[in-house]
């Protein structure tokens, strides 16, 4: 039985929660959010509540409750306050700017890297930082890993784009022989 699963998702005043056809809705302030539903959960919506119950008691069938339990929880905050990931990039002459629908950056290959921004993502660039944006947590996720991936930080310099906050173990390197 899953402990998480069995606790209610709290829904906040601005926030709408509807269930229709094996597809729950979210929608609040920060944008409309959809995610189908397998039929091996029960959902049920009332009093500013949102419950997830297995549809059939035995082995096997409360496999499911705790992902659906979390994924409308992830849709409820990411309507309600949304979600943020931030990047830095380190190196000589790394740089990031938003020109219209994509985010081009500067790392040191001999071309400009374009990535595109898609729907729902907000990018802001402040000096060396990215702070990326949105109402859904894997969505924002994936594009900080997309941005990532093409500079990831190398471990001899420390070169390249993080997290913020991630610590990347440094090599020493080759050193002079001695004699």
């Amino acid at each position: 039985m899953s402990r998480k699963g069995n606790r209610p998702v709290e829904v906040p005043k601005g926030i709408e929660v509807k269930l229709a056809d094996g597809v729950v809705t979210v929608k609040g302030p920060k944008g409309v959010l959809h995610q189908k539903v397998d039929d091996t959960v029960e959902i049920k919506i009332a009093d500013g509540h949102v419950t997830v119950t297995p549809a059939a008691h035995g082995r096997g069938h409360s496999r499911w409750q705790g992902l659906y339990r979390s994924l409308i929880q992830n849709m409820v905050i990411g309507t309600h306050s949304g979600f943020k990931k931030e990047l830095e990039l380190i190196g000589v002459g790394y740089r990031a700017a938003v020109k219209g629908k994509a985010l081009d950056l500067q790392l040191g290959f001999s071309h400009p890297t374009e990535v595109p921004i898609p729907e729902g993502i907000h990018i802001k660039v402040e000096k060396n930082n990215i702070v990326i944006e949105g109402a859904n947590i894997q969505q924002v996720g994936q594009v900080a890993a997309t941005i990532r991936a093409i500079r990831p930080p190398e471990p001899y310099q420390g070169k390249g784009i993080r997290y913020v906050g991630e610590y990347v173990r440094k090599k020493a390197g080759k050193s002079a022989a001695k004699k």
